[in-house]
């Protein structure tokens, strides 16, 4: 059976992505901050390297909100398909209240 995880990465104070995320800042003015310790920090020794690479091998599906999804507030964009686009590099299941447009999904959604 394929191992499940949890990988997340949140702040002291709570949050796991900066404000105002939108289509030029995915994780939020300065979000990425919150993620440096392993996305190349250059703070980072041999045991962040394991780390990042146990966190960052791919896996094959993800399960995200909506808010991991995209930064669409409200009613969806016709044109959104994800940040990966149509065809996303896993299977990913997205957990939210709105359903896309047409009730299609993008790509392997």
């Amino acid at each position: 059976m394929p191992d499940t995880t949890c990988h997340m990465s949140i702040s002291l104070d709570g949050f796991v992505a900066g404000p105002d995320q939108s289509r030029e800042n995915p994780l939020g003015k300065r979000g990425r901050e919150v993620h440096s310790w392993h996305l190349g920090d250059e703070r980072a020794n041999d045991a962040d390297a394991a780390a990042q690479g146990w966190l960052m091998r791919p896996r094959g599906a993800y399960v995200m909100g909506r808010n991991m999804f995209g930064p669409i507030r409200g009613e969806w964009d016709e044109d959104w398909d994800g940040w990966w686009g149509s065809e996303p590099p896993y299977q990913i299941f997205g957990l939210g209240r709105r359903q896309l447009p047409g009730g299609r999904s993008c790509g392997s959604t």
